[in-house]
């Protein structure tokens, strides 16, 4: 398939019309850019490694946060319980959410700037000399486009997953971070759940052996969601199921796993193949939906993505990835997160977390308490409990966001780098070339070009820093 890494940028790159506000929510169409070629990047070197990257000290980190309408609003008000933050503005194209996710910590006495109303205004935010971190959580398609504006004009960036839709993106986030020695955060929360948090300190210290197979996803039914009026401004997540079909939220299940397998310290992606189910659901919602409401009409006979896709990774050492996609049918939640090694297994889903250490099945519940306690992650022993006090996905999402400020605020290297939140994400459009080729394998790019060689996995000890207060 090397030969056909040209044809695939062609295919696979949906084009973008505009970064402003309004034009990227409507660039879900199935065109693609034709005139774009994968071998350039290929030939450019590393500029900087930004794996294992200590940034300067920030004493306070000052925020400045765009969209504000779903995950932002939590954020905003996570941050204002972490101590040594200052959140200056409070960005989205609507006053209402703004307003609300102010009043959420107008008690905490920060004092953001509003800004709204104007599409193009996060640019004029992400210019400001008074900030240091831009915070973004806004439609998939300005992921990308927002945090390589932040980071080329001196901020750091965090933004919700994925960190980009196409190639093109992946490949400009790495490449403005290394230009500018930002960090690009992808918040992949679930990195920080609880579980997954154990088994990844228990995998560094050996207990499962050698990692051969992991297995992640997201199985989540978001049906309803996806068509109501009011979940998803404009209907933007509709709009991209109805126009790419493949993995489109790989990173909530590769995340960990990730870790786990050293991915990008010490071994590297491969290649893929994927296979997708045709639709059975939402082409039929949307075609009942627009017997009574003519708002829908519009997503009749689209292309929508298919019910479920499975997608297989293969490292460079020889290790497999199997990753689920399925946001649709009525299953029960489940991101699976299995860990197969040479001594031992671990899987969470179905709840509870469960380990083995051999053929006779799961270990029981007291034993898993004295394995609990016994590989208790540091960050869990700090601020593991007022995490779940403050909230976010049963704390992770607290978790996430007071360690990636611990580390800005001593100058620590994040463990979740630019490198993952390009390559994590880079399974959205590589399963989706995948999809439409029968299946073929594709091979995954080196974000890293080589140095995955010579990373050293990032361990979140805190034997330096951890000193970030938690206001409750």
């Amino acid at each position: 398939m090397k030969n056909n890494r040209r044809d695939f940028i062609k295919q696979a790159v949906p084009a973008v019309a505009g970064v402003t506000m309004l034009s990227s929510l409507s660039a879900f169409s199935s065109d693609r850019n034709e005139n774009l070629d994968s071998s350039d990047f290929l030939k450019r070197p590393q500029k900087f490694n930004m794996s294992g990257y200590a940034a300067p000290k920030l004493e306070t980190v000052r925020i400045a946060f765009i969209g504000t309408g779903n995950r932002g609003s939590g954020a905003v008000q996570r941050m204002s319980k972490i101590g040594g933050v200052e959140i200056k503005v409070i960005c989205d194209l609507r006053p209402e959410k703004a307003n609300a996710a102010f009043k959420r910590i107008e008690a905490s006495g920060q004092k953001p700037e509003l800004v709204t109303g104007n599409p193009e205004a996060w640019k004029k935010v992400c210019e400001r000399d008074d900030i240091d971190l831009v915070y973004i959580a806004t439609p998939w398609a300005l992921h990308a486009p927002m945090a390589v504006y932040a980071m080329d004009h001196g901020k750091h960036a965090c933004t919700e997953i994925p960190a980009a839709t196409t190639i093109e993106e992946c490949w400009q986030l790495v490449e403005s971070s290394e230009r500018n020695k930002k960090h690009c955060m992808i918040l992949e929360n679930c990195c920080y759940d609880f579980f997954e948090l154990l088994t990844l300190n228990m995998a560094r210290q050996g207990f499962f052996g050698e990692i051969v197979h992991a297995e992640g996803a997201y199985i989540h039914d978001l049906l309803a969601g996806d068509f109501s009026k009011d979940k998803y401004y404009d209907f933007w997540r509709l709009r991209m199921d109805a126009s790419r079909q493949g993995n489109l939220y790989p990173t909530h299940g590769l995340g960990p796993v990730s870790q786990v397998m050293n991915i990008n310290r010490g071994d590297k992606m491969d290649y893929l193949v994927s296979v997708s189910t045709n639709d059975f659901m939402m082409g039929d919602t949307a075609k009942k939906l627009a017997a009574t409401d003519d708002i829908y009409k519009q997503f009749v006979g689209k292309p929508f993505n298919g019910n479920m896709n499975t997608t297989t990774i293969r490292t460079n050492k020889g290790k497999t990835i199997m990753l689920q996609h399925d946001v649709t049918s009525p299953r029960p939640y489940s991101r699976i997160h299995l860990i197969s090694g040479t001594k031992g297994t671990a899987q969470k889903y179905p709840l509870p977390g469960k380990i083995s250490t051999g053929h006779e099945g799961w270990i029981s519940e007291e034993e898993f308490k004295v394995l609990e306690k016994k590989y208790e992650p540091a960050i869990v022993k700090k601020v593991g409990e007022l995490a779940k006090q403050v909230g976010g996905h049963g704390g992770m999402d607290f978790l996430m966001d007071w360690h990636n400020i611990d580390c800005l605020r001593n100058g620590l290297p994040v463990d979740q780098d630019v490198y993952d939140a390009a390559l994590w994400s880079s399974i959205f459009p590589l399963s989706e070339w995948s999809v439409k080729n029968r299946s073929n394998s594709i091979d995954v790019p080196d974000f890293t070009r080589g140095s995955w060689k010579t990373n050293e996995p990032v361990d979140i000890t805190l034997s330096k820093g951890g000193n970030t207060e938690v206001k409750i």
